[in-house]
C-alpha cells in the first residue's frame, strides 16, 4: 500500500534548509549527471536504440531529489540537448532527436523521473527492495513510451524484441546498483528508518 505521508529524499535530508535556488543547482547538476551517463552507450548492432547508463541516472534524479526537481532536472536535460549541446546517447543532440528511434525513450524520461520520486518521497528509498520497486515502475515506462515510439521504425512483429526485450538485463543491473545505493546513502546519515 502507498503511504499518503510524504517524506524527505535523502539530498533534500542532506540539505533539508535548501531554498529554490539550491534545488535549482541540484536539478542542474543532475541534468549533467544524465547527459554524461549518456555518452556510456553500448550501440546493439540489431536494434536502432542504444544500452545506455542515462536510465540510472533519470532515476536516481527522481529517487534523490523528489518527483518535482527529479523530473526537473531531466526536463532540463532534455532542453540542453534539444539545443543543440551534444547530451544525448553518442554525443548527439538538437531537437530532431526527439523524432528519431530514441525519441520516445527521451520523451518518457521525466514522467519515470517523476514517478521514481513520488515513491521515494514516500519511503520507498529507504530500503533495497521498495527502492527497486520504484525505479522498476519508472523502467516499465522508459521502456513502454519508448517501444511504442520506436514503432514508427522498426517492423510490427519486432518492436517488442527490438525496443524491450534487449533493455531489460541492463536494467535490471542499473535498478540493482541504484536501489542498493539508496539504503545504504540513509545508513551513512544514520538515518536508515
Amino acid at each position: 500500500m502507498i503511504q499518503s505521508q510524504t517524506y524527505p529524499t535523502l539530498v533534500q535530508a542532506v540539505l533539508p534548509k535548501a531554498g529554490a535556488a539550491a534545488r535549482f543547482g541540484e536539478a542542474l547538476g543532475f541534468s549533467l549527471l544524465i547527459a554524461l551517463s549518456a555518452q556510456l552507450a553500448v550501440p546493439l548492432p540489431f536494434t536502432p536504440v542504444p544500452l545506455t547508463a542515462q536510465t540510472a541516472a533519470v532515476m536516481l534524479a527522481g529517487a534523490l531529489l523528489g518527483r518535482r526537481w527529479g523530473a526537473a532536472s531531466v526536463m532540463l536535460y532534455l532542453l540542453e540537448g534539444a539545443a543543440g549541446l551534444p547530451f544525448f546517447a553518442g554525443a548527439s543532440g538538437g531537437a530532431l532527436c526527439f523524432a528519431g528511434p530514441t525519441g520516445g525513450y527521451l520523451l518518457a524520461f521525466p514522467l519515470a523521473a517523476y514517478v521514481t520520486g513520488f515513491f521515494a518521497e514516500r519511503g520507498f528509498d529507504r530500503t533495497f527492495l521498495r527502492a527497486a520497486a520504484a525505479m522498476l515502475a519508472g523502467s516499465v515506462i522508459i521502456l513502454s513510451i519508448g517501444t511504442l515510439a520506436l514503432a514508427r521504425f522498426v517492423p510490427a512483429g519486432k518492436v517488442f524484441q527490438l525496443g524491450f526485450l534487449p533493455f531489460i538485463p541492463g536494467d535490471i543491473l542499473k535498478i540493482g546498483i541504484s536501489a542498493a545505493a539508496l539504503p545504504l546513502g540513509w545508513r551513512l546519515l544514520g538515518k536508515d528508518r
